[in-house]
């Protein structure tokens, strides 16, 4: 039952959708049902249209999935949401990409430097192939093919994140899969201010084989240095495609 203070201050429907999320974390496994609405109305002491906007929130925060005459369901914690809000904030405002560069430095850093420390073979198996990835869409682009970028760009999140499930830490996991749509977003911004320094891709991918080379070498400090090396050249770069956007 919601007490009158709380409604006073904050739509029922908020309250209940706060209250549910605290049940579906602490409560609920993925995959699990929940109650009808009916139930969770009588729970909560509220109408049903209330409960169905409440789960509706939680649909929206990615913890409940919700399909037309049935219940809703739990869903796999996943980095989606996440991902949706970073890149809305880019689009609206290119100069969040330089916020992003600044996490990107802590979390990427703290990622090479767990990778070398734990990887195993299967993690730096997948860092190769998205690195090999990587290089043959250079060659491509390079020839004019079509898709080439997008191939490129796709690779390069894959390099990211297989280096972040490489550390064994999930909560870094997690955020690499959640940052995937707005890391490509950046590398096309990265892109523009590269070719406008005249540099070329062939040199980007040598900067992420240097770090997957420390990584594999089981060598921490060097991860950490060429990945903040990667990271400076990824902030020149959107830093020459944005120009006075730029932060000084």
């Amino acid at each position: 039952m919601l007490h009158a203070l709380d409604t006073a201050l904050r739509p029922a429907s908020v309250i209940v959708a706060d209250k549910l999320t605290e049940h579906v974390l602490s409560e609920l496994s993925p995959g699990m049902r929940l109650v009808s609405e009916a139930e969770l109305a009588e729970r909560y002491g509220v109408s049903r249209v209330t409960v169905r906007e409440a789960v509706k929130m939680l649909a929206g925060r990615g913890l409940l999935d919700v399909g037309r005459g049935r219940r809703a369901i739990v869903r796999q914690p996943d980095g989606s949401v996440f991902g949706e809000f970073l890149s809305s904030l880019i689009k609206s405002d290119p100069r969040c990409l330089f916020d992003l560069i600044q996490v990107r430095r802590s979390l990427e850093i703290q990622s090479v430097t767990m990778a070398a420390q734990r990887a195993s073979r299967a993690g730096i198996t997948a860092a190769e192939s998205a690195l090999e990835r990587m290089s043959a869409a250079a060659a491509e682009l390079r020839d004019g093919e079509d898709g080439a970028e997008i191939r490129f760009h796709q690779a390069d999140a894959d390099f990211h994140e297989a280096l972040a499930l490489a550390s064994g830490n999930r909560v870094l996991s997690y955020l690499f899969e959640g940052m995937a749509l707005p890391l490509r977003e950046s590398f096309y911004a990265s892109r523009r201010g590269r070719a406008l320094r005249g540099h070329s891709l062939e040199e980007m991918v040598t900067l992420h084989a240097n770090i997957l080379a420390c990584v594999g070498a089981g060598d921490a400090k060097g991860a950490a240095e060429a990945m903040s090396k990667l990271i400076d050249d990824a902030e020149r770069d959107i830093r020459a495609a944005y120009g006075t956007l730029a932060p000084s």
